[in-house]
């Protein structure tokens, strides 16, 4: 059987564009500090020692491509993995990576 008579193009290309964006370092750093709870722009800027402005424009990718989800708390945005899936497939590519 042919990969597309499995998985059409448009799904191809949309597990395509989810790697890319899971594929950068920085936005992964951001992930994998989501794994441990929610978080404050203000804490994501101290923990991957990079700017506001850095930092928002990463989250917005994220948000895009619906790996984050966020929620008001007054003046704060805190920010979250969008569901489980995210998280385990952080777990399994850690996994994958510490088996070396």
């Amino acid at each position: 059987m042919e990969i597309k008579e499995k998985i059409s193009e448009i799904t191809i290309y949309e597990l395509s564009d989810f790697y890319k964006v899971m594929g950068d370092s920085t936005r992964l750093k951001i992930l994998l500090a989501l794994q441990d709870g929610d978080k404050n722009v203000s804490t994501l800027c101290e923990i991957t020692n990079m700017n506001i402005s850095a930092i928002s424009h990463q989250l917005r990718i994220l948000k895009q491509a619906d790996l984050i989800r966020y929620k008001k708390e007054g003046k704060n945005v805190i920010y979250t993995l969008a569901d489980d899936h995210i998280n385990s497939i952080l777990q399994v590519g850690l996994e994958h990576i510490n088996e070396k």
